[in-house]
């Protein structure tokens, strides 16, 4: 693929080429808003990839519905050289049990997977850590937990 040469672009022309890319991916339905992509897009690729039904925005606790009712909430997070951190975003009311899985994506800085995992409501509250400052949980999805038998490794199916 031949990209333009962007150091050559204004600043002002870069913002446009941005938006002009998030109104694409919004028209491809890739992306609901426009926002940092990354959870949008981590939605739509894992709704994709696992035959789930996206939810609307709205929606209180989780973003897709399997074929069976099931609940599932997505995050994702994407990794760069500046910012290796792989800390999902915060998990709320976790005691309502809003979700029955947790599928969480790390993404790398050019937007591949480099890993996801599948995992059972009852398994994220021995993997994230309450934080008052925040009103919920957080949670790293760091390669450790898929050593929990109950995670699943989703990579894979993802990835295809």
């Amino acid at each position: 693929m031949n990209l333009p040469d962007f150091t050559e672009l204004t600043i002002a022309e870069l913002l446009a080429t941005h938006s002009a890319v998030l109104d694409e991916l919004r028209h491809r339905n890739v992306i609901r808003s426009k926002n940092n992509p990354t959870g949008d897009y981590a939605e739509w690729l894992v709704s994709t990839k696992l035959g789930l039904t996206l939810e609307t925005n709205s929606a209180k606790g989780f973003d897709a519905t399997d074929s069976q009712g099931l609940r599932y909430q997505i995050k994702g997070r994407r990794v760069t050289p500046e910012n290796k951190s792989t800390q999902l975003g915060v998990l709320r009311n976790l005691d309502g049990k809003d979700f029955d899985f947790l599928v969480a994506v790390i993404f790398d800085a050019n937007w591949q997977v480099r890993y996801a995992a599948k995992i059972p409501h009852q398994t994220v509250p021995l993997l994230a850590t309450y934080r008052p400052h925040v009103n919920g949980h957080t949670m790293h999805l760091r390669p450790a937990v898929f050593d929990n038998p109950s995670v699943e490794d989703v990579s894979h199916e993802l990835r295809s």
